[in-house]
């Protein structure tokens, strides 16, 4: 009897299941796209039109693929070393390899948040009560989740909500571009100064930070529990994330033009849209759906946030999942932080200037090359110590001009 056509061979359910298996691993696969695509495009697309304004176009856009293959050959650095120790968080594996050295809602400043547009100013939409009935309301259940695999559904929204804003300009910047209300972007930066071209570095931090989501690796990773899917996953993210910033980058910039600020959502502001007529109600659907936006890509960062700080601290105690107590602690305290630091800076420009030439460019580039050179497990080849080097020796040039110009327009600006 042929057992093929009568169905009762075992290779036609093998096939079946294998077929099955390979449909559940792509969509796995597509659950870690959209986490790391969420810790990629935080907050720092509000100022990738800024970055524009001051590098150009082609300067922005060459900065943006060039930083986004160097993301892609650091994260491979800290998988392969990953998948060769036994470390399960970033802190993990710096320790492994080193020892132990090793606001939309309520508006800030001169500017109205949506809830005082609508319905005045008032106590109980002023910027400290909103966003802390924002952190208890929405980001506190959403932090509670004891594994990152549970966030992909928030993720997949806030994917897709950082779309529609973009869209929402895209759309924006064409009408403008038909009716003859913009003027034509500049391809290259200005240098009338040699203050201006140092001024140039400053833009680098935004594009290093949009970009920084090596301390998510390990969490997604880990719970992806395919070997090698982690690679696809985070090139996938890249190429989406990189689309997604250019053309928010260039339609945002063709929108407002000069007129342009550190945080794009500051120009969607019905008392600061410049030449451009935008309907109220427009202002509020884009503010506001960044706002969720934010909200929901702040869970997966302080998820790994909590974990290195749990590894730093408690490097003998059991996994945190499987402690309540220890816990409930971390995420409260972090939360109250976060809180806390909201209030007291409110330009995410700053923060992009001086985290991104100090923190995230040691976490996207000088630890995972210094990983790369230490090679503990001896992965490493000639030609990625060479890039290893060449990323390092950038990342601290770079970072030191970068301080140094903001320090010394920080002095103009106080002396003005």
């Amino acid at each position: 009897m042929d057992q093929v056509r009568t169905g009762t061979s075992a290779e036609v359910p093998l096939l079946s299941n294998q077929n099955s298996r390979t449909r559940e691993n792509r969509w796995v696969i597509w659950r870690a796209v959209f986490n790391v695509s969420t810790t990629i495009i935080g907050a720092g697309i509000m100022s990738i039109p800024a970055t524009i304004k001051v590098l150009g176009v082609v300067p922005a856009f060459v900065l943006i693929v060039l930083v986004a293959l160097l993301v892609d050959i650091t994260v491979n650095f800290m998988l392969r070393a990953t998948y060769a120790g036994q470390s399960t968080t970033y802190a993990g594996l710096m320790k492994e390899n080193f020892g132990k050295i090793g606001d939309v809602f309520s508006g800030k400043g001169e500017h109205l948040g949506v809830l005082q547009e609508w319905f005045g100013i008032h106590w109980w939409n002023s910027r400290y009560l909103s966003i802390l009935l924002t952190v208890l309301l929405v980001m506190l259940p959403l932090v509670l989740y004891r594994r990152v695999e549970s966030l992909w559904l928030s993720s997949a929204i806030a994917i897709i909500l950082a779309v529609v804003f973009v869209g929402i300009c895209s759309v924006m910047a064409i009408i403008a571009i038909v009716k003859g209300q913009i003027v034509r972007p500049r391809m290259l930066p200005e240098l009338n100064s040699t203050s201006s071209f140092f001024n140039l570095f400053t833009a680098i931090p935004v594009i290093v930070t949009a970009f920084a989501f090596h301390f998510n690796v390990h969490p997604i990773e880990i719970e992806l529990g395919i070997p090698g899917a982690m690679t696809s996953a985070v090139k996938i993210s890249l190429v989406v994330c990189s689309v997604i910033y250019f053309s928010i980058g260039i339609f945002g910039y063709l929108l407002f033009g000069d007129s342009i600020n550190a945080d794009i959502l500051v120009n969607f502001d019905t008392s600061s849209s410049g030449a451009i007529a935008i309907s109220p109600i427009l202002n509020d659907i884009v503010r506001l759906s960044y706002a969720l936006h934010l909200m929901l890509v702040f869970p997966l960062l302080n998820f790994s946030l909590r974990a290195n700080i749990d590894e730093l601290i408690f490097p003998k105690k059991e996994l945190l999942a499987t402690d309540t107590k220890r816990f409930m602690f971390l995420t409260l305290i972090l939360l109250a932080l976060s809180y806390i630091v909201a209030i007291a800076i409110p330009s995410v420009w700053y923060i992009y200037q001086f985290m991104g030439s100090t923190s995230n460019v040691c976490l996207a580039f000088i630890f995972p090359g210094a990983i790369a050179l230490r090679d503990v497990h001896g992965l490493s080849s000639r030609k990625d110590k060479i890039i290893a080097v060449v990323m390092i020796v950038l990342a601290v040039v770079t970072s030191v001009i970068t301080i140094a110009a903001n320090i010394y327009n920080m002095i103009i600006g106080k002396s003005s």
